[in-house]
């Protein structure tokens, strides 16, 4: 079946351009909903009596029904029609954005969040998809530009309009903004974006789905509970080992698939292999970032919701122009040597970010990091889908979106675990040490300090501070790690590397070796 694009001997570029719009300022909500809440954490654990826990997963439930849906909503597009997934999930966010302003407990809360992850992965894969047949050439690299950007913009605005409109109506405000934006962008498209779907794809595979959902479940929770009870507990254990299985039935029901959501001979390619891992690196130099700094600035220095939004701006404002410039960059400079510089460059913010004091302080550091991170940022998307056969780009950039989100929502999970254990190690002797860490790692310092035997606040403040130095250098060296892996496997131009990769594999396979390395 014909793409629209091709199918229109002339395009309408004025319908083009109002779907272009709708898609990117749908997708600008995404960012938002997932930095905002961070800033105003402090009101929504006051409101709803949020335990630390609940709080973890005011996040961690967003990212991870994004992430653990984004390849099952990518499939229901190409199967039922881009454009009903899209709109559905637009429906479902409008109804979990209206019911979050009106939550009345931190569970209900926790749950609408999942749904509004559910959403955005429906909206971003069906949107995505949509553009796909919209635009041709230089026109569909031009809006995918846009695309990219508009997740830049959400991120600069979250925190900024979150700390604003929380600092004058209260949290639930926040998710006003949100909701206006989301049905301009319906109004936009309802009539503008046309069906499309692919004829040719196999029957849904509802398996590989719930598997893999479910083994994304696992992961997180039990990492999360390894905050509270420490990696040696039975239960964190068990999460574990049921992660591990699950993972390895999904990777054999892919197998055996016949259209299966993980096409997993992609992984023959080695610079495929090393996108997956540049995929995951925005996680842990950069989206982590955008939630535990904000508790910081405000549950453990004091500020309030505005400040701290603005704040947050330095973090994400390079975002707003670096990208298309690394972009034109390529002209002078391979994509992946610019991606690799980019992430050394965020590994030297993190590290100056370790020795920062207080939010002023932390200004210059976190802009570097902004600056770093907005190499690859431009760049990872035409990479993924162009290290492999033309054929094969929509199933490898399904999976580096799959992987770049899933890695933000473990990326969160795990170093929320471990700032909580490294808190635990610096703190005095108290009747509840652990309850304690878990505390302030969720920037709720004034209860941690009811729970310390009447212990003067410095000596906390001073244990948080240190393990929050000691978390950033560690992610700046795995940062830094990454950036070489990165400079190794990607360092060769696409179409060199791309064609040595599939004469080796061709090579592999005929001498009944399998793959190559």
């Amino acid at each position: 079946m014909p793409s629209p694009a091709s199918s229109d001997l002339h395009p309408d570029p004025r319908r083009q351009g109002r779907v272009l719009l709708c898609v990117c300022m749908a997708s600008a909500a995404m960012p938002m909903v997932f930095t905002g809440p961070a800033v105003a954490l402090g009101g929504i654990a006051d409101e709803l009596s949020a335990s630390a826990a609940a709080l973890a997963w005011v996040t961690n439930a967003f990212m991870l029904a994004f992430g653990g849906c984004l390849l099952t909503a990518g499939a229901l597009a190409d199967r039922i029609g881009r454009r009903r997934v899209f709109f559905a999930g637009a429906a479902l966010f409008l109804a979990a954005s209206l019911a979050l302003a009106f939550a009345p407990g931190i569970w209900v809360f926790n749950l609408l969040r999942g749904l509004q992850g559910v959403a955005g992965a429906a909206i971003f894969a069906g949107g995505a998809a949509a553009l796909a047949q919209e635009f041709e050439g230089e026109a569909r690299t031009g809006a995918f530009s846009w695309l990219g950007t508009s997740f830049g913009v959400g991120l600069v605005l979250g925190p900024v309009t979150a700390g604003a409109l929380a600092a004058a109506w209260g949290w639930r405000a926040i998710f006003v903004l949100v909701l206006a934006l989301m049905v301009l962008a319906v109004l936009l498209g309802l009539r503008a974006m046309r069906e499309s779907r692919d004829p040719g794809a196999g029957a849904f595979d509802w398996a590989g789905a719930l598997v893999f959902m479910l083994a994304l479940t696992a992961l997180t929770c039990a990492v999360l509970l390894s905050a509270q009870r420490g990696l040696a507990d039975p239960l964190v254990l068990a999460g574990l080992v049921a992660a591990a299985l699950l993972f390895a039935v999904f990777v054999g029901i892919e197998r055996r698939a016949p259209a299966p959501m993980l096409d997993l001979s992609l992984f023959r390619y080695r610079r495929f292999i090393g996108i997956q891992l540049l995929a995951a690196a925005p996680a842990y130099a950069f989206v982590v970032l955008l939630v535990l700094l904000p508790i910081r600035f405000a549950g453990i220095e004091g500020l309030a919701p505005g400040p701290t939004g603005w704040l947050m701006a330095a973090l994400s404002a390079p975002l707003l122009v670096l990208p298309l410039a690394a972009g034109r960059a390529t002209r002078w400079c391979s994509p992946g040597t610019l991606c690799g510089a980019g992430l050394l460059v965020a590994a030297a913010g993190l590290l100056w970010l370790s020795q920062a004091r207080d939010g002023l302080a932390a200004i210059p550091a976190m802009t570097l990091i902004g600056i770093g991170i907005s190499l690859p940022w431009g760049l990872m998307d035409g990479l993924a889908v162009s290290v492999v056969p033309v054929e094969r780009a929509g199933m490898a950039a399904g999976i580096f979106s799959t992987t770049r989100v899933a890695g933000e929502g473990l990326a969160l999970a795990l170093v929320g675990a471990v700032l909580a254990g490294l808190i635990r190690q610096r703190l005095p002797a108290l009747p509840d040490p652990a309850a304690t860490a878990e505390l302030l790692a969720a920037g709720r310092l004034v209860e941690a300090l009811q729970g310390a035997a009447g212990l003067a606040p410095q000596p906390l403040v001073q244990a948080y501070e240190a393990a929050f130095s000691r978390l950033l250098q560690g992610l700046s060296a795995v940062t830094v790690l990454t950036a070489l892996v990165v400079l190794v496997f990607l360092r060769r131009p696409a179409e060199t590397a791309r064609a040595r990769d599939e004469k080796s594999c061709a090579g592999g396979e005929a001498l009944g070796r399998g793959p190559a390395r």
